[in-house]
């Protein structure tokens, strides 16, 4: 085993927390004005069917803007021409277009399988490609059907073939009309510039630096994470993305940073805001339990008897710290905090303030508040929400 390298800088937590906040854009001045520039400082943009409040790419530049229209985010991600690709990052993501050439390492590991979920039927690929070819740019529906009739997960044969187009490069999702994937040939889709592939060693090496200049500070099992490659694939660039060891007080792992940012003292101050269960800030729980003492999980998915709090949970962002949540929905012109936890009294100004704001943002003129953990502050956040 390689002996772990000197760290460069000790940090204690509440630095650490600084400059991840900073990092995603949560801290300091605010330095990033639109949608595409939070896409580019965070390198993705999680996608996700749920809307509660609204879907989870409009919240994430919401909770480092503010009230930024919601028609601009959906432009800004779907312009013409294209700025923007989706492609399997961290999940399902939005990714700026000129990464194409970075993501050259998964087009070439997916091909190399075969397939992903399904059986991939080759004269159904060749169909669908001529009629992209001669019709193009097309939704699945478009093409024939998404799905045979069943579950979600019941592809049709050509949403089958569309999507291994996707995954192996040859077709390319830059826009979405009615939340619903538009395919065209990447080869008319992807500007000529950008139509090259880089070596495996050098995509890895692109997104690992990438992820920790996104996330400032963390250990190799955050990066790897961030951009879903292994532990090994991460060991084997790091030396050659510029990040420097560092440790971080209470983290039992080594951890790098970005050396910009450690020369870069954080100052200023901290949004109050939700997030989305699916923000980058909160994508991995363990990192999000050794900087914040938080606990953060997505409900959606757990049978409802077996759920602590709620449906769709957003972390309260306040004063540097994840000090509650709310697990929010929307009843007419009204949010309706159905479950709310909060961590101490001080967070009842902060939740009020985070709800109003976010009920404002999406149109509705009240927020009523169900129920409250620790029961002693139900009536005070309700007070709080009425002043707010």
């Amino acid at each position: 085993m390689s002996k772990a390298p000197r760290p460069q800088a000790i940090l204690s937590r509440t630095d650490a927390r600084r400059l991840a906040l900073r990092a995603q854009g949560l801290y300091g001045p605010r330095d990033v004005r639109d949608t595409g520039a939070v896409l580019r400082r965070l390198g993705a943009v999680q996608l996700d069917t749920i809307s509660v409040l609204a879907r989870s790419h409009e919240l994430v530049p919401y909770a480092r803007l503010g009230a930024v229209g919601r028609p601009r985010v959906e432009r800004a991600y779907w312009a013409q021409p294209p700025r923007t690709f989706e492609y399997w990052s961290h999940a399902a993501c939005i990714l700026p277009l000129e990464e194409w050439p970075h993501y050259a390492f998964r087009r070439r590991e997916r091909r190399a399988k075969g397939r992903r979920w399904h059986q991939v039927h080759e004269r159904t690929v060749r169909e669908v490609h001529a009629q992209l070819r001669a019709e193009g740019p097309l939704s699945a529906t478009d093409l024939g059907g998404a799905k045979k009739g069943g579950p979600w997960w019941d592809w049709s044969d050509v949403k089958i073939a569309v999507e291994w187009l996707l995954d192996i490069g040859d077709a390319v999702c830059v826009e979405r009309r009615g939340w619903r994937r538009i395919y065209e040939l990447s080869e008319r889709a992807v500007p000529a510039e950008l139509r090259y592939d880089e070596d495996d060693e050098t995509c890895l090496t692109r997104l690992v630096a990438g992820a920790g200049r996104a996330m400032g500070v963390a250990a190799k099992a955050d990066l790897a994470d961030y951009v879903r490659v292994r532990i090994d694939q991460v060991e084997a660039v790091l030396p050659a993305t510029g990040l420097v060891p560092v440790a971080v007080e209470g983290w039992s792992v080594d951890a790098w940073a970005d050396p910009d940012a450690l020369a870069d003292t954080p100052t200023g101050r901290c949004r109050t805001t939700l997030l989305s269960p699916f923000d980058s800030l909160v994508w991995d729980r363990r990192r999000t339990e050794r900087l914040f003492d938080f606990t953060h999980r997505l409900e959606a998915y757990v049978p409802r008897p077996k759920r602590i709090h709620g449906y769709f949970a957003m972390p309260l962002l306040t004063g540097g710290e994840l000090a509650g949540r709310v697990d929010p929905a929307r009843e007419n012109s009204t949010v309706v905090a159905r479950q709310v936890s909060l961590a101490r009294r001080s967070t009842v100004g902060p939740m009020a303030t985070a709800l109003r704001e976010a009920a404002r943002w999406v149109g509705c003129d009240d927020v009523r508040v169900e129920q409250v953990t620790p029961a002693h502050l139900a009536e005070p956040l309700r007070l709080a929400v009425k002043r707010a």
